[in-house]
């Protein structure tokens, strides 16, 4: 039985406050207010596996914000002597003892945390001081593959990010035009990896978003006519050689990219400008 995951266990008795679930391992309670009616000895309920306050091993059908090996924007629902108490979904608040604290936590913020199973006490502990948890082995990464994206700190140089629970990475401050929350998941793309193994990460695949001069000219002949430009693409050659010095020819190619990356729409009568260029 894996603390702090999901594991799918067999009913193995039913009892007054609750069932008891097991395997080989051994056996643990699943209380009497999850237990739906329709079970019976045999079944198999998919549970997470946690501590409570007596340190006893106790199963939920509830499902945790956050799970072991993995990082989780959560809620301070209170603090006191031995730490800071968190929200994490679960009948029982995920403690940050204070020594897990790179700063003070305070009741009410929100925090990233990772959690892990201290091998020493068997209990589950979440962390702010995350970065001894980062891995420097990018042998499995591929570049320009979509992978999973928490937002973390701003800094100078950009927002700093975690990658699939595992790599530390940086979006620079050029490569995003809208505000990055912190928490946030998102899907970014690894285009460089670092020597000290952190990585260099885009919200788009390679490629992406960028156009040839001659396209950029056309977008620019169309913001400075207000976002819209009475052209399509069965406009005469005369007519396209008149509004933008094009020829019919290259005035297609440069239409058909700004189309393709999305930087336009073109209706009936007119070209419309979808964005601004970064």
């Amino acid at each position: 039985m894996i603390l702090g995951d999901y594991n799918d266990l067999p009913i193995l008795r039913f009892t007054s406050v609750g069932v008891y679930l097991g395997d080989e391992d051994g056996d643990v309670l699943l209380p009497q207010k999850l237990v739906k009616d329709d079970w019976e000895e045999g079944t198999v309920v998919s549970v997470f596996l946690y501590r409570d306050s007596e340190d006893r091993l106790i199963a939920t059908t509830l499902h945790p914000k956050v799970t072991v090996d993995r990082f989780g924007y959560l809620r301070v629902n209170q603090v006191n002597n031995f730490g800071a108490f968190l929200d994490w979904g679960i009948e029982k608040d995920l403690m940050v003892p204070y020594r897990e604290q790179r700063y003070k936590l305070v009741e009410g913020e929100e925090v990233l945390v990772y959690l892990y199973r201290d091998e020493f006490t068997d209990r589950l502990v979440a962390t702010t001081k995350f970065k001894k948890f980062f891995s420097t082995d990018t042998s499995p990464v591929i570049l320009n593959q979509p992978v999973d994206v928490i937002i973390d700190d701003e800094t100078d140089l950009g927002v700093k990010v975690i990658v699939d629970d595992r790599y530390a990475g940086l979006i620079y401050h050029q490569d995003f035009n809208k505000r990055l929350l912190k928490g946030e998941i998102t899907t970014g793309y690894v285009y460089n990896i670092r020597e000290d193994g952190k990585l260099d990460v885009r919200l788009e695949p390679e490629g992406y978003g960028k156009i040839e001069p001659l396209s950029e000219d056309l977008f620019e002949m169309i913001q400075k006519r207000g976002g819209v430009l009475h052209l399509h693409d069965k406009s005469s050659p005369e007519e396209i050689k008149r509004q933008v010095g094009m020829s019919k020819k290259n005035f297609k190619k440069a239409l058909g990219n700004l189309y393709k990356q999305k930087w336009v729409a073109i209706e009936k009568d007119a070209i419309r400008s979808l964005k601004t260029p970064s």
